[in-house]
């Protein structure tokens, strides 16, 4: 359908995903993403839009330079595999192959090898892989369900009864769909009981597949979409759920973009997480805005941040034993610096601000600028007489981040 190499390398470029792995199951959380999110036709109602959204979000997937997304176009095998290509990353499963309708230059050529030997895609008869074809949602399926290594559970036939148009579905595809449809990655817009298994795959169809397979393998949040298919799940949901030691946390601090703290000071601090932190199965168990209770502790060679209590939206409280990485950077306030330019967008220990003020002889620190602590007035001899002194330099976006050092039993209900 779609013949011009180049239109083909500029669509799989613009349409290209990649992820990274959550290295502690069940639980990751995304990296910020500063990609476009919106597409001027991607409407907030379209069926799909969740799943765009979220894609972009993470920075996974993008439109054309149009500003538009053409949702509804169609996606061609070797497009297809540039996605899943950048989308799971997985070690080799087996032996590269050449095709012989793939030349060394065709632009998709490293892809297509890629997305053969980790197990996503397979060749015809022939030695071919048919690059420009237009995929069928029910080989994005198989290749989704064989690349994670799904088998169904339970019986195929009885599972694929849950499509009414179930005898459409090739004899090569129907255990791996009905494993797929157990795993949730099926979606089926407009009616949920119809596969349409050999209707051309758009866009929007590979987005949310993909989508869903992310979540199904603990690599993304659940949506609440009425058009996945749920077949039948009889598994109670418990009530609560250990979030493992090693479970990273990503944390924000909206005061300021620097904490400026002595190598010696203890000073209490609290952040907001900045991502959700999700089960197997898409339950939210640390929501973002959730608060973080803590200090600021000297650890060897500088600061880090111990937690003692997280504190959830609902009200609920957990103690918490979590700590960042130790933070050793600094910065040096030398006797006549100006205060204004130390302390702007900065937050200070008490000990910081008493060096500041010490080094510099400005007295009039704010204490809506200082962390709570020692009382300034007993630390000034610590500095007095000092030309310059060297402050442990915190980027509270980056260098907080925690990692949970023991379980942490918390409540879904």
């Amino acid at each position: 359908m779609f013949t011009l190499n180049c239109w083909q390398s500029r669509t799989a470029a613009l349409m290209a995903l990649s992820v990274t792995v959550g290295t502690v199951a069940p639980f990751i959380t995304a990296s910020p993403s500063l990609a476009q999110t919106t597409f001027s036709d991607v409407s907030s109602n379209y069926w799909a839009a969740q799943f765009i959204q979220q894609l972009s979000q993470r920075g996974v997937i993008a439109g054309f330079p149009d500003g538009s997304f053409r949702p509804e176009e169609p996606v061609t095998r070797a497009q297809f595999a540039a996605m899943v290509n950048k989308a799971f990353q997985k070690a080799q499963q087996r032996q590269p192959i050449s095709f012989a309708d793939v030349p060394s230059n065709y632009w998709a050529s490293s892809a297509i090898q890629q997305a053969y030997t980790i197990g996503f895609l397979s060749g015809y008869p022939g030695n071919r892989f048919e690059p420009n074809q237009a995929i069928p949602r029910q080989q994005v399926l198989v290749s989704l369900a064989n690349g994670l290594g799904y088998i169904p559970s339970g019986n195929t036939e009885s599972t694929l009864q849950y499509f009414n148009d179930a005898s459409n579905i090739a004899s090569y595809a129907r255990s791996p769909i009905a494993a797929a449809t157990e795993k949730q990655i099926v979606v089926n817009y407009p009616n949920v009981n119809f596969l349409n298994p050999t209707a051309t795959a758009t866009r929007a169809q590979v987005a949310a597949f993909i989508y869903q397979a992310l979540v199904s393998s603990n690599q993304a949040s659940a949506i609440n979409s009425p058009y996945v298919v749920a077949v039948g799940s009889t598994t109670p949901t418990p009530a609560s759920v250990t979030i493992p030691q090693g479970t990273a946390i990503a944390v924000k601090y909206d005061k300021a973009e620097k904490i400026l703290v002595t190598k010696d000071e203890t000073s209490p601090l609290t952040l907001t997480v900045s991502q959700n932190v999700v089960t197997q199965d898409g339950s939210v168990v640390i929501p973002a805005g959730s608060q973080v209770i803590g200090q600021l502790k000297p650890a060897t060679g500088g600061s880090q941040f111990v937690a003692e209590k997280l504190v959830l939206p609902s009200g609920q409280e957990y103690q918490l034993n979590a700590t960042s990485g130790v933070i050793t950077k600094t910065e040096t306030v030398n006797k006549g610096t100006s205060v204004s330019s130390i302390i702007k967008n900065t937050v200070l220990g008490a000990g910081a601000a008493t060096a500041v003020s010490a080094v510099t002889g400005d007295r009039a620190i704010a204490t809506e600028e200082v962390l709570g602590g020692a009382g300034i007035g007993a630390l000034v001899g610590l500095f007095f007489g000092k030309n310059s002194v060297d402050l442990i330099a915190i980027d509270p976006n980056t260098d907080l981040q925690m990692t949970i050092n023991q379980n942490l039993l918390v409540s879904l209900r």
